[in-house]
């Protein structure tokens, strides 16, 4: 079995107000054995596309190699934008060491629950996916049982939002906090996007717009 941990520790700052939530890196990432396009980072790897699409987005010339200055431009991203990271996958076991979501073992998560009350100035979940089993939604769900708190929906149109109410000891009793699932950068989730009405009446009007363009017009509201 192969024992595939998370490398990084959240990305959290005092005034973080989005908190990108995901599952695990590719094994590759723990192992440190990285790929020439690969940052040593959260969503580092080439093939996830999320820094594609912000890249896209934002217009920010970024590297994609495994130099220090391609962490610090995403980390000044981040940073500048009030924007964290914090996967909920701590841990998990695979017999195949491959990056699939619903290949992993034995997985341990993270307390998200317990960073959002330790950082009151998030209001906002991106999932990197959505309840597909053993995607961030779906993990999240299972997470706040352990806490009495229900997702309520907000709007089911893609991408899917939801609030939860989360306790405080202020003298509001409770935080909203919303939570907002993005359509995965896998290609699993193109299958998903190609039978999207939204996607197929863009197509149609232009025949060269695709997956890629589809998630950039998606996130480009988020991030």
């Amino acid at each position: 079995m192969f024992n595939h941990k998370h490398p990084y520790a959240p990305f959290i700052k005092d005034d973080t107000k989005k908190l990108i939530v995901g599952t695990l890196p590719p094994p590759r990432f723990t192992t440190g054995k990285l790929l020439e396009k690969d940052v040593d980072f959260c969503y580092g790897s080439y093939y996830n596309s999320l820094w594609l699409y912000i890249d896209k987005i934002h217009d920010l010339g970024l590297l994609y190699d495994n130099s220090q200055e391609a962490i610090d431009q995403r980390k000044q991203f981040l940073i500048a934008h009030k924007i964290g990271v914090c996967d909920i996958v701590n841990s998990a076991q695979r017999e195949k060491v491959d990056a699939s979501d619903l290949g992993m073992l034995n997985i341990k998560l993270r307390d998200v629950i317990g960073y959002l009350k330790q950082y009151p100035s998030i209001d906002t979940l991106l999932f990197t996916g959505g309840n597909s089993k053993n995607g961030p939604e779906y993990f999240f769900r299972k997470h706040i049982k352990d806490y009495n708190i229900k997702l309520h929906l907000v709007s089911k149109i893609t991408p899917k939002i939801h609030q939860f109410e989360l306790p405080t000891k202020t003298n509001k009793p409770y935080r909203v906090i919303k939570t907002v699932s993005l359509t995965s950068g896998s290609g699993a989730a193109n299958i998903a996007i190609g039978s999207n009405p939204l996607y197929k009446q863009l197509k149609a009007k232009n025949p060269k717009f695709n997956t890629f363009d589809f998630r950039v017009m998606q996130y480009r509201e988020y991030l």
